[in-house]
């Protein structure tokens, strides 16, 4: 007895002093296992708490001790307590499988797979020692680089949770993990029917529908994660993931002011999962198309955390270290003959571009990205993430024919080449672009002598006829087109000069 209060009180200094492992002291109190699963939880701790209650001698001590006990238990049911993975014929096999589970801990993961493979021929019917060979396969599949073992992995946690005597921790911890890799392979579809199938298990796990709902917006269908997270609002009206994502979701929709509290709230709850930059990047950008200026302070915080590179730099898809200016001079940039032939070809230029203006039935689309306050804006593509518009270019091939040799504008997967022309009472809300990966050249066509202007972060220009102006739009812009007739311009994405060629051809399209 006097043993176990020992063991009990240096859990207490742990967290109190942190004089002691607390897995090393766990461990040893693994003598006092009441529930025979092979560990020491928080009903062992219960039911130690009541022998020791009920020991001779020691009522006044446990009186001034109390909140000590109550510590302990919230500290082992907080930070200790293992899911029940083992069904009552397991724990008679624990040590065969810990021998396993030992070599798949120490990275032995061939040796890990062949020793769970043959835990599965012995008992063919546990469903932890299958759990085990999807663990191990798993990470055979990472070591291997191997999509081929990832999915033998993904298929034999499917097997593992259908087993009859799995336990629901089992059941629960092997779907999430096949959930989880599904998505690593881009099945989202798989993935969100596991998460179906763990919901309906599990109805009153808000976090597996809080994953349910991220699930529906990896595939597109914010319909159904915004009835999900309505759901879980209704029953948890606190739950601060769930709200950045309604909230989220609701600014898709455009119901801007709607969507403000559920982002601020979320993000002030500081629970996991909210601390992500995308949601200080739309709270800021709603904040800030309705007129407030506390969006500075969200961009601030976004900053702090690490998300955003400045309060004016908030791309979210990002190489360290590159140099950061809003605006560039031709020099600056290395690109001096793209930008010599842009200027002495811009006649061309803007002479294909009118004459695809002129058509009947225009090639002009409307911007679709929801930038705009009031206006109109189409554009026109030549090349998208480094992927040359055949038909486009088939009405503009002297445009084409120009770009062809520059590989920095017609390979920067990050970025476009387009025409852009903007109407007469068109706003442009702030924003910023996606990536600091690349630079944006403008090469006016069609500029009326006043009303249009651009402002990078607190530096406003205008465009001139037959010149270029170079920015970085991965800083905060906004655009106003306040003259009395059509403003036309040649946009030429390129690649951040200081980004090597390795990386030019490595780093995803965006």
């Amino acid at each position: 007895m006097v043993l176990a209060l020992l063991g009990v009180w240096s859990s207490v200094a742990v967290v109190w002093f942190d004089l002691v492992d607390y897995d090393n002291v766990i461990g040893k109190l693994s003598a006092y296992d009441a529930d025979g699963d092979g560990d020491f939880d928080v009903e062992d701790a219960k039911v130690l708490l009541g022998k020791l209650s009920a020991a001779p001698g020691w009522s006044d001590w446990l009186e001034w001790s109390n909140q000590s006990f109550s510590e302990v238990l919230f500290f082992v049911s907080a930070k200790k307590k293992k899911p029940k993975l083992l069904n009552k014929f397991e724990k008679t096999i624990k040590t065969e499988i810990d021998a396993a589970e030992k070599l798949r801990k120490k990275g032995k993961v061939e040796e890990a797979v062949r020793a769970f493979e043959t835990l599965v021929l012995q008992y063919p019917q546990s469903p932890r020692c299958r759990y085990g060979k999807a663990l191990a396969e798993d990470g055979l599949a990472e070591k291997m680089l191997s999509n081929d073992m990832l999915q033998k992995a993904i298929a034999t946690y499917k097997e593992a949770s259908e087993l009859p005597n799995a336990t629901p921790d089992l059941i629960k911890a092997t779907l999430k993990k096949r959930a989880e890799r599904q998505q690593f392979l881009g099945r989202m579809r798989g993935a969100l029917a596991t998460l179906e199938k763990l919901v309906q298990i599990f109805p009153e796990d808000v976090a597996l529908k809080n994953d349910l709902g991220v699930a529906h917006l990896l595939i597109g269908d914010n319909k159904s994660a915004k009835r999900v997270y309505e759901e879980v609002l209704a029953v948890a009206p606190s739950d601060g993931f769930a709200k950045v994502h309604y909230g989220f979701i609701l600014k898709s929709e455009n119901k801007i002011a709607e969507s403000i509290p559920f982002l601020r709230d979320g993000l002030e709850s500081g629970d996991p999962g909210t601390d992500d930059g995308r949601f200080y990047f739309h709270l800021g950008d709603a904040l800030q198309r309705m007129g407030d200026d506390s969006a500075y302070k969200w961009y601030e915080r976004g900053h702090q955390r690490g998300h955003f590179a400045s309060v004016w730099q908030r791309s979210l898809y990002n190489v360290d270290g590159l140099k950061a200016q809003p605006w560039w001079t031709p020099k600056d940039t290395g690109y001096m003959d793209l930008v010599k032939t842009l200027e002495r070809n811009w006649r061309i230029i803007r002479d294909e571009a009118l004459s695809v203006m002129d058509k009947t039935t225009s090639l002009f689309v409307p911007e679709e990205e929801n930038l705009r306050e009031k206006g109109e804006w189409g554009q026109f593509t030549l090349w998208q993430q480094g992927k040359k518009a055949g038909e486009s270019c088939r009405s503009v091939p002297k445009t084409c024919g120009l770009l062809e040799r520059y590989p920095e504008a017609t390979g920067c997967k990050r970025g476009q080449i387009k025409f852009s022309v903007m109407q007469p009472g068109t706003h442009v809300w702030p924003h910023t672009g996606p990536t600091n990966c690349r630079l944006r050249m403008h090469l006016g066509l069609v500029i009326p002598k006043t009303g249009c202007k651009i402002r990078c972060t607190n530096d406003t220009r205008a465009w001139e006829e037959g010149k270029v102006l170079i920015f970085d739009d991965s800083f905060e812009h906004e655009v106003w087109q306040d003259a009395d007739s059509y403003r036309l311009i040649f946009i030429v994405d390129v690649w951040h000069p200081e980004l090597t060629q390795y990386q030019r051809q490595t780093l995803s399209p965006i």
